[in-house]
C-alpha cells in the first residue's frame, strides 16, 4: 500500500471566517468548500503555495472539535516561507496573536510562532543555513544543557 499524499485537516469555529482569515493572512487560495444546509463548513480547501490544507466546521455531535473547546491544541503546522519576518507581521496585522517573536534557530532557521483567531498555531521560518543532522543534535544538546 503506499501513500500518495498527507494533508492537515483543521476543525475550527467559524470555518467561514478562518478561510477569510487564512486568505488575508497566510495568501492562501480556496479550492473549494461544502456547506451544510444549515451553514457549517462540512468541508473546504485551501491551497498554501501548492500544498492542501483541509478545514471544517466544529461538528462535535460527531466528535469534531475545535481547538478552543479542548482548551488548546498540540499540534502546530509549520510554513516554510521566504520571509518569516513579513509573514509573522502580517498574520498579527490579520488578527494572529504573537506567541514568539522571529529569532535565529539552531537548527538553521529564523522562526517564529503564532495563534490564528480560531486556536492553531502556526510555526512560521525560513532557512538561514544549511546544517547536518548531527550538528543539528550538536547544537541541541549544547542548548539542552544551558550551555
Amino acid at each position: 500500500m503506499a501513500i500518495h499524499e498527507a494533508f492537515a485537516y483543521l476543525t475550527v469555529d467559524g470555518a467561514a471566517e478562518a478561510i477569510d482569515f487564512y486568505t488575508r493572512a497566510f495568501g492562501a487560495q480556496e479550492k473549494f468548500r461544502l456547506v451544510e444546509p444549515g451553514g457549517r463548513v462540512g468541508h473546504a480547501e485551501l491551497d498554501f503555495g501548492g500544498t492542501v490544507i483541509m478545514i471544517a466546521d466544529a461538528f462535535p455531535e460527531y466528535g469534531l472539535r475545535d481547538p478552543k473547546a479542548l482548551g488548546g491544541t498540540p499540534v502546530s503546522i509549520h510554513l516554510h516561507v521566504d520571509d518569516a519576518d513579513a509573514l509573522v507581521r502580517h498574520a498579527v496585522d490579520a488578527g494572529a496573536i504573537l506567541e514568539r517573536e522571529p529569532a535565529n534557530q539552531f537548527y538553521g532557521e529564523r522562526s517564529g510562532s503564532v495563534f490564528d483567531p480560531f486556536g492553531h498555531r502556526w510555526l512560521i521560518g525560513h532557512a538561514i543555513e544549511k546544517i547536518s543532522p548531527g550538528e543539528m543534535q550538536r547544537r541541541y544538546t549544547t542548548m539542552m544543557q544551558g550551555e
